[in-house]
This record gives structure tokens, sequence and C-alpha cells, in this order.
């Protein structure tokens, strides 16, 4: 292995992952955690209970009355993260290695089970425009600034970015078959139901043939939008303190789980928006402004007909959405859904300021035509949280207007991981939630310790 020559192509590299002693610490369900930012008060408490090791206390720390610039949640999780190495409840790879995860999920659509494979590793860091790593969505300034402070404090990436590559002849994967026959590192079962696996790579040829099979490839970065920009601003950072050579020292990489887009267990889920209160909402001025954009039929519904009711129109939806721009609607008081599809002929409208390849998006459908010229809503409007709550199931969605906790919601068909290739492919950025990859990637079953002095050995 040598140093890294730089590239427009992508740089993978295996590393000394540090991981939770699972066998001294009990089962790993209690110690692991989703991504912080799906997190709610209440399972945050849930998880600071399940057990006194349990990631949470890094990726999520508490917030508490007094908190200082020398005593908050960023220093008491480093105070953690040091507490726990000198007490042996991680450990330390003495060797590089690539790792392998399973899950197994159910995926809420009456199927059967599947199973989505991840390759967890470090990959080169890139700047804005270099078209190797390519992101889909909008960020945020207040999530990034929350990730750096905790980087900064502990020195490591708790949670990895999920990122997928094109490989649909499997060449990844397929290398490391044989390592995923055996026995793997860890197995348990979380607390949702799905079915976790781990296996370590420390196979040098391996690490070569990953590599090169990767070397090639574009990645989309699924989710982590916030996490992968934090790594680039606290690597900038670093490169201000320590400098740019040699050009592979530790902070010059993520850590990423990788998933290919052919892999069967990937999946993507909508985002419907529901809006907690529009005060210029009308139900029949707004009826009647949208017809001049979108064919209307209504269907039936009544509290009596309850899920059932809900998963016919799922699956209207789902039909109509497969030859034009469909989405549903649903607001309090009513006794119908409604179906709306776009006419084909309006879609020019939407602004000649949008790439054609965004305006095939039914998230950019619905807030052109809908939010922003129908209702009123500003740019600004669109990104308070406040005002739009974001839903992946369409029966909760329902629910929550049914029970008057919001006054509407637009029910969306999922995102297409081809538009996400395309609108990637491009340069482009769709809304903030215009996807929802499920399921999220478990945080806790390997970290990355960043020592500025540590040079990676690329394969």
């Amino acid at each position: 292995m040598g140093s890294v020559v730089l590239s427009d192509m992508a740089i993978v590299a295996p590393f000394k992952g540090l991981m939770y002693n699972f066998k001294a610490l009990g089962n790993p369900s209690n110690l692991v955690a989703p991504p912080y930012d799906v997190i709610s008060e209440e399972e945050q408490d849930a998880f600071y209970r399940a057990h006194p090791n349990n990631v949470i206390r890094l990726i999520l720390g508490k917030r508490k009355t007094g908190d200082s610039d020398w005593d908050n949640r960023y220093t008491r999780s480093a105070d953690c993260f040091k507490r726990w190495e000198t007490e042996d409840v991680f450990i330390h790879s003495d060797f590089p290695s690539l790792y392998v995860t399973s899950h197994t999920f159910d995926p809420n659509d009456g199927a059967e089970p599947k199973t989505r494979f991840g390759l967890i590793a470090l990959v080169r860091i890139e700047d804005e425009g270099s078209g190797v790593i390519l992101p889909h969505e909008k960020t945020f300034s207040a999530h990034k600034d929350d990730r750096l402070k905790l980087m900064r404090a502990c020195n490591a990436q708790f949670s990895q970015i999920f990122s997928l590559y094109e490989d649909p002849d499997n060449r990844v994967l397929d290398s490391m078959r044989e390592v995923i026959k055996g026995q793997p590192l860890v197995s348990f079962e979380f607390n949702d139901g799905s079915h976790h696996a781990l296996w370590t790579v420390p196979h040098r040829p391996l690490f070569k043939r990953v590599a090169d099979a990767l070397f090639d490839k574009r990645i989309f970065i699924a989710d982590g939008h916030h996490r992968y920009e934090t790594a680039r601003n606290y690597r900038n950072s670093m490169r201000a303190r320590y400098g740019t050579r040699p050009p592979n020292r530790s902070y010059e990489f993520v850590m990423m789980y990788l998933t290919s887009m052919d892999d069967e267990g990937l999946v993507v889920l909508p985002s419907h928006r529901l809006i907690k209160r529009c005060d210029t909402f009308s139900s029949g001025p707004f009826f009647e402004k949208i017809r001049k954009w979108f064919d209307i039929e209504e269907f039936h519904f009544s509290k009596g007909q309850g899920k059932t009711a809900v998963a016919s129109f799922k699956r209207t939806l789902a039909e109509g959405g497969r030859s034009r721009s469909t989405m549903g609607f649903f607001h309090q008081g009513g006794d119908t859904f409604s179906m709306l599809s776009l006419k084909p002929e309006k879609r020019d409208e939407m602004g000649d300021d949008l790439h054609p390849s965004l305006k095939q998006l039914d998230v950019l459908v619905l807030s052109r035509f809908l939010l922003q010229k129908t209702l009123g809503f500003t740019l600004e409007d669109l990104n308070n949280e406040e005002i739009f709550h974001y839903e992946s199931s369409l029966t909760k969605a329902v629910g929550m207007v049914d029970s008057q906790t919001y006054q509407m919601a637009f029910l969306l068909n999922p995102t297409r991981i081809e538009q996400v290739k395309e609108v990637a492919g491009n340069r482009l950025i769709m809304p903030r939630k215009s996807t929802y990859f499920y399921p999220k990637v478990i945080t806790g079953l390997v970290f990355n310790k960043i020592n500025p002095y540590e040079i990676i050995q690329v394969p």
C-alpha cells in the first residue's frame, strides 16, 4: 500500500475502527441508536435509560440548565468518549479493516422482510463541485454548526454517511461473499424488530479489490448531507492547523456506509407534507384555483372505513404516479381524499428557473403550484418546521389530520432512485425532505477516531 494520489475518482480505504466491547457490555441493542436527527425527546430519554454506555450520550447529549462554553452537551460527549476509552468500553482495532453489515427489516407494505447490505469504509472528502461525491438535498447552517461542535469536541466520527453507488454487476459485495458467509462478529435484534449483523474484513487483498471496484464510481449521498458538509468543514479547519501534506491524513476522510443502488433491500419512502395552519385556506376556492393545473378525482373517506380506505387510496396514488405527477390531498373536515394529477402541458408553468430534471419531481410540483401559487407560502415558510411536518407513513399522516393535530396533508409518492441520480448528476439540489431512504443506518456499530498525525493507507 502507498500514499494516495489526488484524483477525480472515489478513494475508498479501510480503517482501524473503534468498537464497543460487545462481549463485556451485553446485548448490543441496548448500546446502539438511530441517527441523531430522527430521535425525539422521548426516544432520547429511552436510550439514556437503555444502558449507561448507550451511544446517545455521544451523538445527542442532553442539554442542561446553566450550560456554558466549558460545560455543555458537546464537552460532556467528549468527556464520555474519553472515559469510555480508558474504561475499556471500547476496543481499538489493531489492523485496518472494512466492515460489512446486513440490516433485515419489515418494509411495511405487506411484503416479505428485506435485507440491505452495506459496506462501512473511509472515503476521501471531496471539495464541493468535484463530481465524485454528489449531494441531492439542501442543508441548513444550524444543523451543520451543531455537528461541527460535536466533531471538534470529540475528534471522532460516530455516525456513517449513508451513501449509494452504481453497481449493477454487484462487484463490490460479491468480492466479500466468502467473508459474510461466516459467523458475524455482532448479531442482534433491535427494538424496532429489525435484525443487524456485522462482519469485519481485515484482508488486504480484498481492500484492493473493493477500492478498484469503487474507484470509477460516483457516490450519491442518501442520508447525512449535514454530516458530510460538517466533515468537510472539520477537514478544512484541520488543514489550517496541520497542513495538507501528506494528502491522506486521517481528517481528509469521512466514514461512510455504502450500499449499491441495485441492492434489493434499498427502499425509498415518501415524505408526506403536513401543514399545521394555513389561514388562507378555504376548500372551495382552493379546488377552484388548482383545476387549471390539475385533474382532480375524489375518493370517499369515512372513519368507519379506516385503514381500508387509506390502503386503497395509497394503491390508487401509486398507480397514478406511474404516468403522471400525482399526489393526494386530505384536510380537516373533509370526507374525501383528493387525487391531484398534473396536466402534462402545465409542467412548463413551474418556472424558467428550474432545470428540466427538477420539473419532474412531485415535491417541486407541489411546492410551485400548490404551496406557493395557491396557498401563498414563501420559500422561507417552506423551511419553517413550525408550519410543516414530514411523515413517511400515509396512514399516520391521514390520522394526524383526522385528529386535528394538523390542518391538511399533501400525500406523495416516493421520489424514484433514477430521479435522485439525474438530479445529483446534474449538480442540482432537491428541496429538503425530498427522499426518505429506509431504514436509517444504525449508529454504534463502529466509530472512526481521528488522529491528525495518522496516515490512512489507501489500497
